[in-house]
């Protein structure tokens, strides 16, 4: 989700699982490979998540099959999960048996290979025809020779608007129509004035500025780092230009000043506190649970900039665990082309495999929460059009800084130069 499967990027509620869920730590083995279980053995694996990534039906069909198998799965906040795996990694204890990793912190984890199986060893080096190429890349490490994570989902762009806010504010809201508004960003920022100038109450053109940064940066060749993996965000003006295009909707008035994945970010959604947000695929599942109460008032269009990415995720075998054959063959069933259809229709979470795409269970799947928007099309054609760019080690540290500055300029604490400034101190700190 991805978050960001991301994706799909905040606690959801535990109560809803059918199978055995539980807030607590993984296993505490060493770093060797223990052998397999014995047939029939009964074998108890932790998932460990970033929110809800729609595979607790698949937990119960696998147990048709696999009945020694009791699966234990832990949820975090998308921040908290991926720090407590960095440092639970690091004192080689608490770890999942399978852990999820978003794409933001997918290289720093595939830099340090000996905390992880290779999942080669498990026979999953056959997976590879089925997957985009360069998600594959990106479960590799940095020298190749490892397979560490399996994908579960890119996260295409689109962009999600709410019709009726569009209608009161005199704009279009026929979805392409409203695709027509924003070719470009510049586009997308005056289509924001509008919507500003007709005093919707209640209501602001976005949500915050911070994911805006990430699409327009995420559509460019070269982002936060270059292909050597230094940091680029002082000397690549394509990150300059994302800085000023995202502050200039904090300038004019038109965020609602809601953190992503926040509380008040959540019912900001139910209460209809904005009226567009960057809509990766994942995300649609997100709003739909966030604003159970809005069916059809939500619609999607084209993303100003054409293409781009914004989440994902892989599974990873983390040494700690004491079944890693077992865990390896519960990734290979969770990653299945038929496991990532069933979940991309429930969850929104979109394929890494390219194979379904053109598949009519995919391509042919309409939402009718948001207005019967026929969101296999127009993921599947994101998904198409995705250009892969290169991700550091440091990425979501480097993120995380800017997204403060971004931060401390919607709340009116710095000028964007300020922030800016700081933010590059605060990015030249970061090795």
């Amino acid at each position: 989700m991805g978050m960001l499967r991301p994706r799909l990027l905040a606690s959801m509620v535990a109560a809803l699982l059918t199978v055995s869920v539980a807030a607590c730590g993984g296993s505490d083995g060493g770093s060797g490979a223990p052998s397999a279980a014995a047939p029939g053995e009964k074998v108890k694996l932790t998932v460990g998540l970033f929110g809800d990534l729609g595979f607790v039906p698949l937990y119960e069909e696998y147990k048709k099959t696999h009945p020694n198998i009791e699966i234990v799965e832990r949820r975090a906040e998308f921040a908290d999960h991926h720090n407590n795996l960095i440092k639970r990694l690091a004192t080689n204890a608490g770890a999942a048996d399978i852990e999820a990793v978003e794409v933001g912190y997918i290289s720093t984890f595939t830099s340090t290979p000996d905390r992880f199986h290779n999942l080669k060893e498990y026979g999953l080096e056959s997976r590879q025809a089925d997957f985009l190429d360069w998600k594959w890349q990106q479960g590799l490490s940095k020298d190749g020779s490892q397979l560490l994570g399996l994908g579960t989902d890119v996260g295409g762009l689109a962009m999600c608007y709410r019709t009726d806010l569009f209608e009161k504010a005199g704009l279009p809201s026929e979805r392409d129509e409203v695709s027509k508004l924003w070719p470009t960003w510049e586009q997308y920022i005056e289509t924001g004035k509008k919507f500003a100038a007709a005093g919707v109450e209640g209501a602001k053109f976005v949500d915050s500025p911070g994911e805006i940064f990430r699409a327009i940066v995420n559509q460019a060749a070269v982002g936060l780092y270059d292909a050597q993996d230094n940091i680029v965000v002082s000397s690549n003006p394509e990150v300059k230009k994302a800085w000023d295009l995202s502050n200039q909707l904090s300038q004019n008035n038109l965020t609602a000043k809601l953190a992503a994945f926040s509380p008040p970010w959540n019912t900001g959604f139910a209460k209809g506190s904005f009226a567009t947000i960057i809509c990766p695929a994942w995300m649609t599942g997100f709003i739909q649970e966030q604003a159970a109460d809005a069916s059809g008032k939500w619609d999607i269009a084209a993303v100003p900039g054409g293409g781009g990415n914004s989440g994902g995720s892989h599974l990873m075998l983390p040494k700690q665990g004491k079944h890693p054959k077992e865990a390896a063959e519960l990734i290979n069933f969770l990653t299945s082309p038929e496991n990532q259809a069933k979940v991309f229709k429930e969850e929104g979470t979109f394929p890494s495999i390219p194979a379904l795409y053109d598949d009519p269970a995919v391509q042919d799947f309409k939402k009718p929460f948001f207005n019967d928007a026929p969101v296999g099309k127009i993921y599947s054609d994101a998904a198409k059009a995705l250009k892969p760019q290169h991700l550091g080690p440091k990425e979501a540290e480097v993120r995380t800084a800017v997204a403060n500055g971004l931060g401390r300029v919607e709340q009116g604490q710095q000028t964007p130069d300020e922030a800016w400034t700081q933010v590059l101190s605060d990015v030249g700190k970061i090795k």
